[in-house]
């Protein structure tokens, strides 16, 4: 049965990494209908580093009553290659991947339901060109986001999903769209513009939804770049 009150008004929401450009229109979208929304970074808000299994128990600490977590934790990893895939395994892959399973257990302890929702890239759903040590472990967390989907299904509704950005004028790929890096896409018509950080938080709040009937599923908002 669906939930009688199938809105977010009241329920606590914790945006992991979500201080910059993503998370804090995500963050005002939630909040203007009623959410509790709580920020964690390593700069602001609740201060932990999800990489460190301490931070993470702290972090969850701080919110009793999660029902929603939303990690846009993540870094370009450029660099030497060792280093790369060294710091692209802690940020993009391991402290998520680590913090939504925390979290789906301290929801299954509580019985009550829940949402997970982690952010991949389209590097991990298509092929780009010296992105191996970003887009290998985005996808490696986009395989491991479907196994706790499916280990946390069940009558609880505790519900995994992924959402995989493209180009957005926002965040992390900012610095590449000033650059020049993405124009052949407009100037070629594959996509109509650059993605909004507006079109990242529907897609958050669409997952977030108490009655969603989804999990388990890698939503690619990228105007059709990976097409």
């Amino acid at each position: 049965m669906p939930p009688e009150n199938p809105t977010i008004q009241g329920l606590e929401i914790l945006l992991s990494g979500g201080a910059g450009g993503l998370g804090s229109v995500t963050a005002a979208l939630l909040e203007s209908e009623g959410a509790h929304v709580v920020i964690n970074s390593r700069h602001r808000g609740l201060r932990a580093d999800i990489t460190k299994a301490d931070d993470r128990k702290w972090l969850l600490d701080g919110v009793p009553k999660l029902y929603g977590l939303v990690v846009f934790a993540g870094n370009p990893a450029r660099g030497p290659a060792a280093e790369a895939m060294q710091l692209s395994h802690a940020v993009n892959y391991e402290g998520p991947i680590m913090l939504a399973r925390e979290a789906a257990e301290r929801m299954k302890a509580r019985a009550m339901q829940g949402s997970i929702v982690l952010f991949s890239t389209m590097q991990a759903v298509a092929l780009f060109p010296g992105s191996t040590a970003y887009a290998g472990e985005k996808a490696a967390l986009l395989h491991a986001a479907r196994i706790l989907a499916k280990e946390c299904r069940g009558p609880l509704n505790i519900r995994v999903n992924v959402i995989a950005p493209g180009v957005m004028a926002a965040g992390m790929a900012e610095a590449s769209i000033a650059s020049g890096k993405y124009e052949r896409y407009l100037r070629d018509e594959t996509i109509s513009r650059y993605g909004a950080a507006a079109d990242i938080a529907r897609a958050v709040r669409f997952f977030l939804e108490p009655d969603n009937y989804v999990t388990g599923q890698v939503l690619s908002v990228d105007g059709g770049i990976t097409l």
